[in-house]
């Protein structure tokens, strides 16, 4: 167990929390059968390949191999300790928790933990509703938001506030609840500049940012005077990189999954006042071009995304690159522009919800987009240098595409044809750019996993690591079947590390508990890799059956074993008193005067 928490206060937030639900929020999940399915976000799944047992409480990717009960879902999606996931999902289930004492109570770890940056997180996000709600320090922020013609419905929705015009208020609102200035520091909320610590966010609109759970992440704050800079966000931290975050997903997450499609626009106010007019599939990219990141996110919620951006040449061009950022992602993608030099959000309190929603339906794809772009290219660029490079953008977006499989031989063949009609060239030549450029996209797509990697584990070779797993399956899946186990080995014959670590973990289970279910065998697992290969052991003993059988042979095959070792050992024993009795004898008669030293 987890030597912070009791086993019942565990056990407690365990049966609390149901995995289905814990895991929804994170991947969008589907009934196939007796179980639920959806991508893994442990690796660059594809096609559905993360399994979600309801009665077991388990998850298992067949893909990749992660594998374990909630709580190492968190631990591998959140990078936490076992201790951290267990707070993350009591809090989730509003459980208090109580710590054991230990002897190591006292010691301090210098790692920042992301639970109590939520918790700061969490109490600055209030702290600034108060200020925008103060008569008086609220009031000319107040006005400005209903000039923007957010609702007060709207305001409370996403939680809006104000950091006042003071370089300390914040400092000192934390210190007056005991809150350390380091923690302050290590949730970006305060800077140090010349020496001295500061507020990082100074006379603006803030604009929190959550997770898909609900948890305040970091901030967006809108500068409220003349500052340099419109919009800043809080600085990367171990809960907020805002390249793997988008804002308003919590609220959309429901109607993404319902509809298979995502709306992406650039700013704060854009996506409020979308889902002011009830328009609640929309999110927002955090005023940043479209992350490869961000793609991950939106493939395991949507099927395809609508890019709904500014039709001046920065939106166009931050278009241009967010295409390619979700061909490389398999996502299937759309492009709208905002037409008459509007935003989102003028534009929807201008033409109202149809017709925002008419310019999403009717959103060309990534092909018509990208033709234009080459045709316009073409008649604003003479030089053969510009329009060489016009086309080799376009060959590398039908590579890629072909690639990600979103581009069928037809659509090819006549995008060839019509290619090779303005440029001159032969549609074989074209074809034969494409097939080494596909070959160069398949090397170039960069996928990365923003949580803890699954490492393969040694298992052990030969047929007493197999007896050994042989056991373990079977007491997996078996536990009553425990009672012979312990009558004829213990855990200390368990020599492979991670087996051994399993055994340990069942042997002190089932001693007190020999109906223990698979899901209490996982709490007693703290590390990641245990709950994956335990998870691993009982699915394969579960395909294999024959319990009772399995388990004769293999305790056989390691008493067998065991028998054999310790005749070598003896046998070995024999042979070095035999060597030392002879060398003691050599060394009497080469010298008798050596005898006491021998």
């Amino acid at each position: 167990m987890s030597g912070v928490f009791d086993n019942s206060i565990v056990n407690q937030v365990q049966q609390a929390n149901d995995i289905v639900d814990v895991i929804s929020e994170h991947v969008s999940l589907k009934k196939k059968g007796r179980e639920m399915v959806g991508l893994c976000p442990f690796h660059d799944d594809h096609r559905p390949s993360m399994y979600v047992n309801t009665v077991k409480q388990i998850f298992k990717c067949f893909a990749c191999g992660a594998g374990g009960d909630i709580f190492k879902f968190l631990q591998m999606r959140e990078n936490l300790t076992f201790p951290q996931a267990i707070e993350r999902l009591a809090d989730r289930a509003g459980i208090r928790l109580k710590k054991l004492k230990t002897q190591n109570s006292k010691l301090k770890t210098t790692d920042v933990d992301p639970n109590s940056l939520a918790k700061v997180n969490a109490w600055a996000a209030e702290y600034f509703q108060k200020n925008l709600a103060d008569e008086q320090k609220g009031k000319s922020t107040r006005d400005y938001i209903a000039e923007r013609q957010i609702t007060p419905e709207s305001t409370e929705k996403w939680r809006l506030g104000l950091a006042i015009d003071s370089q300390d208020d914040l400092i000192r609102a934390a210190r007056a609840r005991g809150i350390p200035p380091k923690l302050l520091t290590q949730a970006g909320l305060v800077v140090t500049q010349g020496g001295t610590i500061g507020d990082k966010f100074v006379n603006r609109l803030m604009f929190p940012i959550t997770d898909v759970t609900g948890r305040v992440i970091g901030f967006g704050g809108r500068t409220l005077d003349e500052a340099s800079a419109k919009y800043i966000n809080s600085p990367t931290t171990v809960l907020f990189d805002k390249s793997n975050s988008l804002y308003g997903l919590q609220q959309a997450r429901h109607r993404i999954v319902s509809s298979a499609t995502a709306v992406i626009v650039e700013g704060y106010t854009d996506c409020i006042m979308a889902h002011q007019f009830g328009c609640s599939n929309v999110v927002a990219a955090l005023g940043t071009s479209f992350t490869t990141g961000q793609g991950r996110i939106l493939r395991r919620y949507a099927k395809k995304v609508v890019l709904i951006f500014d039709s001046d040449t920065a939106g166009i061009e931050a278009a241009n690159r967010a295409l390619d950022v979700c061909l490389s992602q398999r996502i299937d993608i759309k492009l709208a522009s905002v037409p008459e030099g509007k935003d989102p959000c003028d534009f929807l309190l201008t033409a109202g919800k149809e017709r925002f929603e008419q310019l999403a339906d009717e959103a060309v794809d990534v092909f018509q987009f990208k033709w234009n772009r080459l045709m316009e290219s073409f008649g604003r660029d003479e030089t053969l240098a510009g329009k060489k490079l016009a086309i080799e953008e376009f060959l590398q977006t039908i590579a890629m595409s072909l690639w990600a499989g979103n581009l069928p031989a037809i659509d090819r063949g006549l995008i060839v044809n019509r290619l090779s009609k303005i440029i001159s060239a032969d549609p074989k030549e074209i074809n034969a750019e494409l097939c080494r450029r596909i070959g160069r996209a398949a090397k170039t797509a960069s996928y990365s996993v923003e949580n803890q990697k699954v490492q393969s584990t040694d298992l052990g070779q030969g047929l007493f690591a197999v007896a050994q797993r042989e056991v373990l399956e079977v007491l997996l899946n078996e536990p009553k079947l425990f009672e012979i186990v312990k009558q004829r080995i213990s855990a200390e014959v368990f020599d492979v590390p991670i087996l051994r670590q399993i055994a340990d973990i069942l042997f002190q289970t089932l001693s007190t508990d020999i109906n223990a279910s698979l899901k209490e065998i996982l709490t007693g697992a703290e590390s990641v890799e245990a709950g994956s290969v335990i998870v691993r052991l009982a699915q394969g003993g579960e395909e294999k059956g024959n319990f009772q059988s399995r388990l004769a042979g293999a305790l056989d095959a390691i008493q067998r074993i065991q028998g054999q070792r310790k005749k070598s050992d003896i046998k070995a024993i024999e042979d070095q008193t035999q060597f030392l009795r002879r060398f003691s004898e050599s060394t009497v008669k080469e010298d008798p005067h050596n005898v006491g030293m021998v």
